[in-house]
């Protein structure tokens, strides 16, 4: 069974950061690239950033700058840290592969950024 887990999320304030961490089995994050994505309610959801184990990342335009995804193979961990957030980026952010495992969407973590 597919096991991705995120954490990280929370209220911040405009121009804040926040670190997102994604744990994966073992069994998928060797094989795949992780990826974040993100979707707010009535919305499709959306590739926020992706990196495969060979070191290959691309970024959502609104991400590139602002966001740096990460990975630490060892412990099956993925990392999104996000700096100078924007309302605009209020929702919740999910982990999973790149393309994504239709079984593998997990409970997410809300972030939330207003003043």
């Amino acid at each position: 069974q597919v096991q991705i887990e995120e954490s990280g999320g929370g209220w911040v304030q405009p121009g804040g950061s926040l670190r997102l961490t994604c744990t994966a089995s073992s069994r998928i994050f060797n094989l795949w690239a992780m990826a974040w994505y993100r979707q707010s309610q009535g919305e499709q959801r959306e590739l926020v950033a992706s990196a495969s184990g060979t070191g290959s990342i691309q970024y959502a335009e609104f991400a590139a700058g602002r966001f740096t995804i990460s990975r630490d193979d060892a412990k099956n961990m993925v990392f999104l840290q996000m700096n100078a957030l924007r309302p605009e980026d209020t929702t919740v952010y999910y982990c999973n592969t790149n393309p994504p495992l239709r079984d593998a969407w997990g409970q997410g973590t809300q972030v939330t950024v207003s003043s």
